[in-house]
């Protein structure tokens, strides 16, 4: 029995629930929330501002789709969510604009807006200061108050569990929807009670969410890049809500996660494009294991969205308490090394228990790179060279079209929208 160093209480699952005691064994102690250094996120974020990969990588962004849709049950499911999340997406950037119907009685209303949130059917919800660090550069002036909801919705176990597979695309894409839906009720709530809400749409990203759901207690971050939270691990999705709410603020926790997903692997060792990094690094100011995205990418797109890290995640299968105290009790993470956790089939590769992995092509990870004007140009360069230098009227004309393409494409996420052909 390893000795433990704290617990962490934690609300039950639903509201009314009884708390979950959370054992964090002493050897996993590291700090609350994601190690980091302020003056190194400071100055990334003024210098080399975050920016959404929507536009920062279009290129293979459309690129993965055309792929995506070659395969027709994965085109209706885009084809559907697209259709019945737009209206959600416009719904939300809306709601910004909305004033509240009552004057606030000036008490805080940190605990009323959580329980709205529990009967609403989040499973997570914390508050902290919305931290504009983490803003993209093409929404720095999208966000209007200051403090931030952070909410998670529990993603349905049983077809999450059949990643990668089309049952398990529509269930990510019907669970965006569902806390969409719940998000304008939340808001309106707020409203209600006197104040201002404005919702940022998981769909419609004004940054990444994960360094504020960190600070308000809903989890750490993982080794496969997700956020883990205590009741479902990497298994919900996220939304934000910002208001000008007399609110208080939770505090970031050490649930043991850090140092657990270190000594776990599992991820890293099941994902099929090897993308995930087993050591970690400091990246922009925080210490993560940092996510090969040329090589998550092109699973991503070839087979059923992939998400093998979500499926294969001993918390998001079990839950943080049962992980911990079996880790507490044994010295072991529960469920590695067995076909319970760590099976998947790939569709037209087969079935890959503990210990196997697929075998790619030559070629298999290659893609466009950065936007679509940028890989327009990255394309003209190599053409010119393989003809000796010489830039035929011909090569210059489709260069000249590319670059005129990618210039008209829309930067906006609902425009993108808007640009495919089924909208």
């Amino acid at each position: 029995m390893l000795k433990i160093g704290h617990e962490v209480v934690r609300p039950g699952r639903h509201r009314g629930d009884e708390p979950v005691t959370i054992p964090v064994p002493e050897e996993l102690e590291t700090v609350p929330g994601i190690p980091l250094n302020q003056r190194e996120v400071d100055w990334y974020a003024r210098e080399y501002p975050l920016e959404t990969m929507n536009i920062t990588e279009r290129a293979s962004r459309d690129w993965a789709n055309a792929i995506r849709d070659t395969h027709i049950e994965m085109r209706e499911i885009r084809k559907e969510h697209d259709k019945l999340n737009r209206p959600l997406v416009m719904a939300a950037r809306l709601t910004g604009d909305q004033d509240p119907t009552v004057e606030p009685t000036g008490g805080d209303v940190s605990q009323d807006i959580k329980d709205k949130a529990k009967d609403l059917g989040f499973l997570e919800v914390g508050i902290t200061y919305y931290d504009y660090r983490y803003t993209y550069q093409s929404k720095k002036d999208y966000v209007k108050f200051p403090h931030v909801i952070c909410l998670a919705y529990e993603q349905d176990f049983e077809p999450t569990q059949t990643i990668p597979s089309i049952d398990a695309e529509i269930v990510h894409s019907s669970t965006y929807r569902t806390e969409g839906a719940a998000a304008l009720e939340l808001a309106a709530y707020i409203n209600s009670i006197g104040y201002h809400a404005q919702i940022q749409s998981p769909t419609d990203n004004t940054g990444p969410y994960i360094p504020m759901f960190v600070e308000a207690g809903l989890g750490q971050l993982g080794a496969c890049g997700y956020l883990l939270t205590p009741s479902e691990g990497s298994r919900c999705r996220l939304i934000m809500i910002t208001t000008d709410a007399n609110v208080s603020y939770d505090k970031p926790v050490d649930y043991g996660i850090h140092a657990f997903c270190q000594v776990c692997q599992v991820c890293v060792n099941r994902c099929p494009g090897r993308a995930l990094m087993r050591d970690k690094i400091w990246w922009r100011g925080l210490e993560k294991n940092k996510l090969y995205f040329k090589r998550c990418r092109p699973i991503m797109a070839r087979y059923l969205g992939c998400g093998i890290c979500m499926k294969v995640c001993p918390i998001q299968k079990y839950g943080l308490k049962n992980v911990m105290e079996h880790y507490a009790d044994t010295g072991q993470v529960l469920g590695k090394g067995t076909h319970d956790l760590e099976g998947y089939t790939i569709e037209g590769k087969g079935y890959f228990g503990p210990g196997e992995l697929p075998v790619f092509d030559r070629g298999f990870f290659d893609m466009p790179q950065g936007d679509t004007e940028g890989w327009a140009f990255d394309n003209f360069k190599k053409q010119a060279a393989a003809a000796g230098g010489v830039i035929s009227d011909e090569l210059m004309e489709n260069f000249r079209q590319e670059v005129a393409r990618g210039l008209s494409q829309s930067r906006d996420d609902l425009g993108m929208m808007e640009e495919e052909d089924y909208i």
